[in-house]
């Protein structure tokens, strides 16, 4: 089968598309074939290897390379075969979820990570839900702990995780103000948030203005400049934790927020997002009732990974990008 593959880390230049074997289920694995799969963020930490510090910490990266070499995470696409503990799929069901390698023409995916396709959405549009609308969604309902009528403030809106984070705090009933370029106001605007904030033009944190909530996916805002902007009794919800810094890349903020929230009456929370199908599911319905869409900026074929990956790392997208597979395998 074709896949995507790295054999060293570095830029997109690493990634090839080459032969490789179909891979092999475990007993509660799903073999799926891919239709489409997601680009985020974090395929471009498993090609780079950076920060150092996710080295420790992340299962699919060795010391000096990638221990699973085929890249791609986010996939939809049809069951082909079941392991024998597998009791929630068969084959021909469509599904998305959270693969092992999903730029690929095959994935292996756990049974836990994996939900039915929305009935309303395309393969293209479901493979770019999983790692972020999870994110968002549990940024939102479980750290952010967001209620109707409270005021949210969205860093990022018009990324990735921040485009699902602005629909779902809307379908809980917030206030929503999204903070993004020039470029993207009116995007972020067609979100759904009441509000928006070109941070080019103005501060956040410089008027008038207080939330109960501030979601951060941009991750380039100081504590104390993020706090300004925070209600006093409010919550610091940090998703994105992007720098250049090539030890710690942002986390070390994370880790000064957990710190200090032992000493301030604002609760600051750093989170990792947990892979699950019971919180596919709840996305599922929220796509299925109307109150979520994902937006796709760009779609680029199984061969143009590494042309897809340089325009993620331009940061121009608005939205997610999707990966397609065409043609033979």
């Amino acid at each position: 089968m074709r896949a995507i593959v790295q054999d060293t880390y570095g830029t997109a230049d690493v990634l090839e598309l080459r032969d490789v074997d179909r891979p092999e289920i475990g007993d509660n694995e799903v073999l799926v074939r891919v239709h489409a799969a997601g680009l985020d963020r974090g395929v471009w930490h498993l090609m780079t290897g950076l920060p150092y510090f996710v080295r420790l910490i992340l299962p699919d990266l060795g010391r000096r390379g990638p221990t699973n070499p085929v890249r791609g995470s986010d996939v939809a696409g049809v069951v082909e075969a079941i392991g024998k503990d597998v009791t929630r799929f068969k084959a021909g069901d469509e599904v998305f979820g959270v693969g092992i390698g999903s730029f690929a023409d095959y994935t292996r995916v756990l049974e836990n990570k994996l939900a039915l396709k929305p009935t309303n959405l395309s393969f293209e549009q479901a493979a770019v839900i999983p790692i972020s609308g999870l994110t968002a969604l549990q940024a939102v309902r479980d750290e952010g702990q967001i209620q109707p009528g409270q005021k949210v403030l969205i860093i990022g809106a018009s990324g990735g995780v921040g485009t699902f984070a602005v629909q779902i705090a809307k379908s809980f009933g917030a206030d929503v103000t999204g903070v993004c370029s020039t470029t993207k106001v009116d995007f972020v605007r067609s979100l759904g948030a009441d509000h928006v904030i070109d941070y080019t033009r103005e501060d956040f944190a410089e008027k008038e203005h207080y939330y109960d909530v501030i979601l951060d996916n941009g991750g380039h805002s100081s504590l104390s400049h993020l706090r300004r902007a925070l209600t006093p009794k409010g919550t610091l919800v940090i998703v994105g934790a992007e720098t250049n810094g090539r030890w710690f890349g942002g986390f070390d903020r994370s880790i000064r927020a957990m710190l200090l929230s032992r000493f301030v009456s604002q609760k600051l929370v750093a989170f990792v997002s947990s892979e699950n199908a019971e919180d596919l599911i709840a996305i599922k319905e929220l796509v299925e009732a109307g109150e979520v869409m994902p937006a796709i900026d760009r779609t680029f074929s199984l061969s143009e990974v590494p042309k897809a990956m340089h325009y993620l790392v331009e940061g121009h997208a608005r939205g997610k990008i999707a990966i397609t597979m065409n043609g033979e395998s």
